[in-house]
C-alpha cells in the first residue's frame, strides 16, 4: 500500500478577460469562446514506490501545489490519469477541509471521517488530536476564532491522528511556530519509518534533503528533472543563478519584495557579486562548512588607489553573523585609472547553521565604510545553508565539537 503512478497528468484553466464573460459563455451553449486556457500542468509522469519518500520542488508558479490537489482528490485533472494504493492523508493549503463554524472537535472527527476511520475509533482519537496540537480548552471554540498558528496545529493533528498509507505536506508547516514545525517533522520521520509513503513540497532544500529519497523538479508545469536530492537541488540551483545572473545589476527589490539599499559616491562602482561554489560555479546552495568563494567585481570612475572591498553576511532576521574586508586581511591597496575594472576574491568556509543568508558589500576607503562610501550594496546575494554531512546542531555557528562520557574521574563521582 501507498504506490502512486501518474501518466500524462495535466491541468488547464479557463481564463476569462471580464468577469461577465464566463456567463456569456455558458449562456451560448458551446457558441462562443470568451476564455484563454492557461496550462498550470502538462504531460507529468512518475511513478512512487511504497514506503518511499518524494520532495517536488520548483519556482513559484511551477505547479507543485496542482499536482498535489489532483493527486490528493481535491480538483480533477484535465489530462491523463493516476493511481494511489491505499489510504491517503492530505495537508495542503491552510484551511482547505477545516470548517470554520465548527469547532475543534467537530473537524477533527470530520477529518478522521475523511480519512475512513471507523465511527466507534473515533472517540479514542479525538484525545490525541487535542494533546498533540496543545490546544487544550480551544478545542471548544470555533475555528474561525483561531490564529493561523491554530488552525495549522489542528489540521496536522488531526491528519495524522491514524498513520495513512500515503501523506501529502504542502508547506502548510512553514505557517506555524518553530517548536511545532519541528514536532510535526518528528512525526513525519516517524511515519516514513514506518512505511508512509511521502509527497513533500516545499522551498526548503534542507527538509527534502533530509526527508526524501528523490525529488521532482518541476518548470512551467512540466516535470524536468526527477533524481537524487543532491542532483536535483544542483541543477535547481544553477538555474536560479542563471536567472539572477541577468537581472541581478538592474535588480530594485529583493525576493521578497523589499527594497534593497544601493548608496554611495560612485568613485568607485561595485559591476558584480557572485558566490561560488568549490567547482567554481556561482550557487546558491551550500552544505554545512562547505567552501565558498565570494568574487566581487567593480570598476574605478576616477584615478585613485584602489579602495578596500568588504562584505558582512547576515542571517534572515538581519543580524551581522560575520564581515570582513581587504583593509583588515592586509591585502595591498594599488592605483588605478579611471574606467580599470578590478576584481576581489575571499574564499572561506561556511561553518555556519543551516538557513538562507544574505551578503551586503560594500567599497569604501581605509577601514571603514563609514569614513569614505564609495558603493554599498545592500543583500547583492543570497544563500542557503543546508544540513551537511555532520550531527545535527542548533544555531548560527558550526563549531567543531567533540563529546565523550565516562564513569567518575580524579576528582570523584560526576
Amino acid at each position: 500500500m501507498g504506490r502512486i503512478v501518474a501518466r500524462g497528468l495535466g491541468k488547464k484553466f479557463r481564463v476569462y478577460r471580464r468577469a461577465r464573460d464566463q456567463l456569456l459563455e455558458w449562456m451560448s451553449r458551446g457558441e462562443r469562446t470568451l476564455h484563454r486556457a492557461e496550462w498550470a500542468l502538462r504531460d507529468v509522469d512518475f511513478e512512487v514506490r511504497e514506503g518511499e519518500s518524494v520532495g517536488i520542488i520548483g519556482m513559484n508558479g511551477a505547479g507543485k501545489s496542482t499536482l498535489l490537489r489532483i493527486l490528493s482528490g481535491t480538483t480533477l485533472p484535465s489530462e491523463g490519469s493516476f493511481e494511489i494504493d491505499g489510504r491517503v492523508a492530505a495537508l495542503l493549503e491552510l484551511g482547505l477541509g477545516i470548517h470554520p463554524e465548527f469547532d475543534g472537535w467537530q473537524n477533527a472527527a470530520l477529518a478522521c471521517r475523511l480519512l475512513g476511520v471507523d465511527e466507534s475509533e473515533i472517540p479514542r482519537i479525538l484525545p490525541w488530536v487535542q494533546e498533540f496540537s496543545e490546544l487544550g480548552a480551544h478545542m471548544d471554540q470555533p475555528v474561525r476564532t483561531y490564529s493561523t498558528g491554530m488552525q495549522v496545529r489542528l489540521a496536522f493533528s488531526a491528519a495524522t491522528a491514524v498513520r495513512p498509507d500515503v501523506l501529502m505536506v504542502d508547506e502548510a508547516l512553514s505557517v506555524g511556530d518553530a517548536y511545532f514545525q519541528h514536532k510535526s517533522m518528528s512525526r513525519i520521520r516517524a511515519f516514513r519509518e514506518e512505511g508512509t509513503t511521502l509527497l513533500f513540497v516545499t522551498h526548503d532544500p534542507g527538509a527534502v534533503k533530509s526527508l526524501c529519497d528523490r525529488a521532482l523538479l518541476l518548470e512551467a508545469g512540466r516535470l524536468v528533472l526527477d533524481d537524487k536530492p543532491d542532483t536535483v537541488f544542483d541543477y535547481y540551483n544553477a538555474r536560479i543563478a542563471q536567472k539572477e545572473h541577468d537581472a541581478e545589476i538592474q535588480q530594485k527589490k529583493d525576493a521578497e519584495g523589499r527594497s534593497i539599499t544601493r548608496s554611495g559616491s560612485r568613485e568607485a562602482e561595485i559591476v558584480s557579486v557572485v558566490v561560488e561554489d568549490e567547482s567554481g560555479k556561482a550557487a546558491r546552495l551550500f552544505r554545512v562548512g562547505a567552501p565558498a568563494v565570494v568574487r566581487c567585481r567593480f570598476k574605478l570612475n576616477g584615478e585613485m588607489a584602489c579602495p578596500t572591498v568588504g562584505f558582512v553576511l547576515r542571517d534572515r532576521l538581519g543580524a551581522d553573523v560575520f564581515g570582513s574586508n581587504t583593509f583588515h586581511l592586509g591585502v595591498e591597496s594599488v592605483p588605478g585609472a579611471s574606467g580599470e575594472t578590478f576584481e576581489a576574491e575571499f574564499r572561506t568556509r561556511l561553518h555556519l547553521g543551516t538557513g538562507t543568508y544574505s551578503l551586503s558589500v560594500a567599497l569604501h576607503r581605509d577601514h571603514a565604510h563609514v569614513d569614505s562610501n564609495y558603493d554599498w550594496w545592500d543583500r547583492a546575494a543570497v544563500i542557503e545553508v543546508v544540513p551537511g554531512e555532520g550531527p545535527p546542531f542548533t544555531g548560527v555557528a558550526a563549531l567543531p565539537i567533540e563529546a565523550r562520557v565516562g564513569r567518575g574521574g580524579e576528582g570523584g563521582d560526576p
